[in-house]
């Protein structure tokens, strides 16, 4: 099921958000799935603004020489499986995401920089919010 055809109600995110049980492995947080359709649109936004643009985009520090070829969506399920980060990680990720690009007026999230701009958020938002998180290095492991 596609991200963007996906019925949500506020009250099964609001109890994916605060009740999500590790028991089952094989229930990925529909939290996951929020933040790569938000992710998605606002990469849409923007490639449709870059169309429009006559100036020359410049290199960032995030941007990669080749654009992945692993969605969001996936991207962020691998993440989860391998560090079992709660939902709420992902929300303050998100936030910080946001941030950055309200202080950052010239950003914009590509695919290009999309992949390495979650990983850092999520490890930033891991340390804040979880008691128990991974070495930089481990979440570095992920990204390849």
């Amino acid at each position: 099921m596609a991200a963007s055809s996906l019925i949500i109600s506020p009250r099964k995110l609001r109890s994916d958000l605060y009740c999500y049980s590790y028991q089952n492995d094989a229930n990925i947080p529909l939290v996951i799935s929020v933040l790569a359709s938000l992710i998605e649109r606002t990469m849409a936004r923007n490639e449709r603004i870059a169309k429009n643009c006559r100036w020359a985009s410049k290199s960032r520090v995030f941007d990669c020489h080749e654009t992945p070829d692993m969605t969001i969506q996936s991207y962020l399920e691998r993440i989860f499986r391998y560090t079992k980060a709660g939902p709420s990680v992902y929300v303050v990720a998100y936030v910080y995401i946001d941030r950055f690009c309200q202080a950052n007026p010239g950003f914009r999230i590509n695919a290009r920089n999309v992949h390495r701009l979650l990983i850092t958020t999520i490890m930033v938002a891991s340390k804040y919010v979880e008691d128990m998180n991974y070495r930089n290095f481990t979440l570095h492991e992920l990204e390849d």
